[in-house]
């Protein structure tokens, strides 16, 4: 049944749109006689009737249409002939003249009605289309004011049923899986929309009144479109733009709402990281120093010596976590504004070096510096942290009595420090992932101890100076960590590149 009510409201349309134009050509033909008799009445000449009827014929072309004015124009040349052409009350013709007069009359009649009928539709076809985009100007403007903490599908039902004055409308969000419908239509008419997603056409259906259109974003379907009513095809391409932008302004607003909140999460763990830090520090510092003063008095036994050795080495493992703490804290304070002071790279590694020579179990470091002199702009503090997680890192995982080797060379934007040692490979799937906060490969854990947060934190200090990390490593070749930062000049263009 509900199937052939959209059928039978077309058919009767059309018979009401029929007996509105016999309507319509009745009171054209019922004007014409009246003008007919007002001018037998008065005996005006033939031309001047002529002219009279072809004003009337202009004016029910102007009313009503160009059939309308086609059918009268007809009935006004007959009564031309008839009434006021010799032979008069005779539809027969005298003077051959009178023929071509007839046939001139007739020809601009018709002519006078199309042209002003085309006008006609052109003024309404216009006035049409001003509607029509007044509509589209008020559904974006209400897309503009939905609330964008709840759904947006039973919003935009509502809003383009309400402008559009459609029977129904149905709209499914592709992402969310949910389908919204707003209006009388079944459960298998509401899934048209569901259709026009998953098969991401745009299908009329004049027999049902319902208009099918996909919803796209660039060249994604994300989500489909059902409108019930007599709607234009440009109009519902249109209606359908919009659905996508208020879907995409939806979920660029929940975007911003997850990183706002990712942001504050990340300010508030980097708050309780550094408050820890700080309250670990003062305890530690004095475990370490009871522990190392008892070991100190020479009157403990094997057994105590050997315990609060284990105290002082654990606290000093605690010290050293507490410290790199402190120093993701700071990273994340000055990843916006980092203090830099001029650095020259030689001055830096030595330093480094010259550190942990005591602690680089008899590894021999090989430093080879292209441009001794090379300028860098940076924090010391934590580009010395960098280098020395580099060599602790070769020196701890490197195999026994082998080099270690720091190259450093230039290019015209770019600086770069590799740190390389020969020992087990990194596998392909740790590579990337040996940056990571906590992460330790499973050889890694097994080898030697550690918290994994010392990559980390030379990930996020390269990145405050602008900087990456990344690392290579095969089983011939040995494993480099590299370092690449932009020199002084290339410093300053991508400063001013991310400040713009």
């Amino acid at each position: 049944m509900d199937e052939i009510e959209p059928a039978m409201a077309i058919a009767l349309n059309e018979k009401r749109s029929w007996l509105m134009t016999l309507g319509q050509s009745a009171v054209g033909c019922g004007s014409l006689a009246g003008l007919t008799w007002i001018a037998y009445w008065l005996h005006l000449p033939p031309a001047t009737v002529g002219f009279t009827y072809l004003a009337a014929v202009v004016v029910i072309s102007l009313l009503y249409g160009i059939w309308q004015a086609t059918l009268v124009s007809v009935v006004a040349v007959s009564c031309l002939n008839y009434f006021f052409t010799a032979p008069i009350f005779s539809f027969s013709v005298s003077d051959e003249r009178d023929w071509i007069a007839l046939l001139s009359f007739e020809l601009c009649a018709l002519l006078v009605s199309r042209l002003s009928s085309r006008e006609k539709k052109l003024a309404k076809d216009a006035n049409a289309q001003r509607i029509q985009m007044k509509k589209l100007y008020e559904l974006s403007r209400g897309i503009l004011l939905f609330d964008l903490q709840g759904p947006q599908g039973p919003q935009l039902a509502g809003l383009i049923q309400r402008t559009f004055a459609a029977t129904d409308v149905a709209i499914f969000d592709g992402q969310l899986d949910r389908l919204d419908h707003i209006g009388a239509w079944s459960e298998e008419e509401q899934k048209i929309a569901r259709t026009a997603f998953l098969t991401g056409k745009n299908e009329d259906h004049p027999e049902k009144l319902i208009t099918q259109r996909a919803i796209r974003m660039r060249s994604a379907t994300i989500g489909g479109l059902a409108i019930g009513g007599e709607v234009d095809s440009l109009i519902a391409n249109a209606i359908a733009s919009l659905a996508a932008i208020a879907f995409e302004r939806h979920r660029s607003y929940e975007n911003a709402s997850r990183a706002e909140s990712a942001q504050q999460a990340e300010q508030l763990r980097v708050a309780v990281l550094d408050a820890l830090a700080h309250a670990f520090k003062t305890p530690l510092t004095v475990i370490c120093t009871a522990s190392s003063g008892l070991m100190e008095l020479g009157t403990l036994d094997h057994s105590e010596s050997e315990l609060a050795h284990l105290i002082n080495e654990e606290s000093l493992n605690l010290n050293q976590l507490c410290t790199r703490l402190l120093q993701t804290a700071k990273l994340e304070v000055f990843s916006s504004q980092l203090p830099t002071n001029p650095i020259a790279v030689s001055t830096l590694v030595k330093n480094v070096v010259g550190d942990l020579a005591a602690t680089l179990d008899g590894h021999r470091v090989d430093v080879s510096i292209e441009e001794p002199d090379t300028p860098l702009m940076g924090d010391s503090e934590l580009l010395t942290m960098i280098l020395t997680q580099y060599l602790d890192n070769a020196a701890k995982y490197a195999t026994p009595g082998t080099p270690i080797d720091i190259h450093v060379r230039e290019s015209d934007s770019e600086l770069v420090v590799a740190v390389h040692n020969s020992g087990r490979v990194i596998e392909l799937q740790d590579r990337e992932r040996v940056f990571e906060r906590f992460y330790r490969g499973d050889e890694a854990k097994d080898r030697v101890a550690g918290t994994g947060l010392g990559l980390s934190i030379v990930k996020k200090a390269a990145e405050a100076h602008r900087g990456h990390v990344w690392v290579v490593s095969a089983e011939q070749e040995g494993t480099t960590f590299f370092l690449s930062m932009p020199r002084i000049g290339a410093q300053a263009r991508v400063a001013r590149n991310d400040r713009c």
